[in-house]
């Protein structure tokens, strides 16, 4: 196998998780680290944060402990594929290996919305969704939302739009 090949992380998520929010592959940092959203200069983290009221820069447990409680949770589009550094552009998509998202929905039934962070995680699951009579009968029931990448490498956008733009998520949440 390449260097260049990666293997994501498993969910974060509980049986209270309503919200869950997906991304596309941890990016070569956040796979060295260990940790979801991990380079410092993402945006998600911040955002979440603002948007739940917890300190962003607790430690890593504390954040995602912050995430279950209000009822979000995290995971990727791809379980592994190759893909040299970080950029969703660089996937070599004859490489890429999804996650078992009808397993992941028969077991967490409450999550009924389905965040996706940036167009790439969005259109990759569609397509995954397309392809798959099992998956596609889950999501009859799912709003899946469609918000811009918190990346860095999407500069296209101030952070305060992301903002915004992420704020929808409050909505779907039973308990806040």
């Amino acid at each position: 196998m390449p260097d260049s090949f990666h293997r994501g992380f498993a969910p974060v998520i509980n049986q209270h998780t309503q919200v869950l929010v997906l991304g596309s592959m941890p990016s070569v940092k956040s796979l060295a680290d260990q940790a979801y959203y991990a380079h410092p200069r993402n945006a998600f983290w911040p955002l979440m944060g603002e948007l739940f009221d917890f300190n962003a820069n607790d430690d890593y447990t504390s954040r995602l402990n912050s995430l279950l409680a209000v009822g979000v949770g995290l995971w990727d589009v791809y379980a592994a594929c190759e893909r040299p550094g970080s950029l969703d552009s660089a996937i070599v998509n004859s490489t890429a290996e999804f996650n078992d998202f009808v397993s992941l929905f028969a077991k967490y039934p409450e999550v009924r919305v389905l965040a996706f962070n940036g167009k790439t995680a969005f259109t990759r699951f569609e397509r995954l969704a397309k392809n798959s009579h099992d998956l596609a009968n889950f999501l009859k029931h799912k709003k899946l939302l469609c918000l811009p990448s918190t990346s860095p490498a999407n500069a296209t956008l101030s952070i305060n739009d992301k903002q915004v733009a992420w704020q929808s998520i409050r909505g779907f949440l039973l308990n806040s």
